[in-house]
């Protein structure tokens, strides 16, 4: 898989603290871009309101294919597309390039479930959300 199989990016600047002791980036910190580029796409192409709108998406799954290191001070591309819509999830595949790379440094997929906030029962993707998402698949 490489970057033309993702038709959204983000642009995520590595920090000195992503960095373990190896001098590379930690594991942990994948997941956090991973986070970053869907809660990214999710508030500003699909109007999510994640502070008080009435829907709220939970992760279910996740989980990561690690191919190469990156490091501070690198730039990390993060890719996204949608692999699966249904009535209330979403299954993304996101790609992590060092910027400039062909070739991702880990290919990540994250589940997402789209609940009530108050209730945190499935509800349907509402309709300006779900265009967003198609827009991506």
């Amino acid at each position: 898989m490489d970057r033309s199989a993702f038709p959204h990016f983000l642009a995520i600047t590595t920090r000195w603290k992503d960095n373990d002791v190896y001098g590379h980036v930690n594991n942990v910190e994948y997941y956090s871009f991973f986070d970053t580029v869907i809660n990214e796409f999710l508030i500003r192409a699909g109007g999510l309101d994640i502070h008080g709108g009435p829907v709220i998406g939970l992760c279910v799954e996740s989980q990561c294919t690690f191919k190469a290191s990156l490091a501070f001070p690198d730039t990390v591309d993060a890719g996204l597309r949608v692999a699966k819509l249904g009535n209330s999830s979403v299954t993304y595949e996101i790609g992590l390039f060092r910027s400039g790379a062909a070739e991702p440094a880990a290919i990540g997929r994250f589940v997402h479930v789209f609940v009530g906030r108050a209730d945190r029962r499935p509800v349907p993707l509402p309709d300006e959300l779900r265009t967003a998402l198609e827009g991506i698949a």
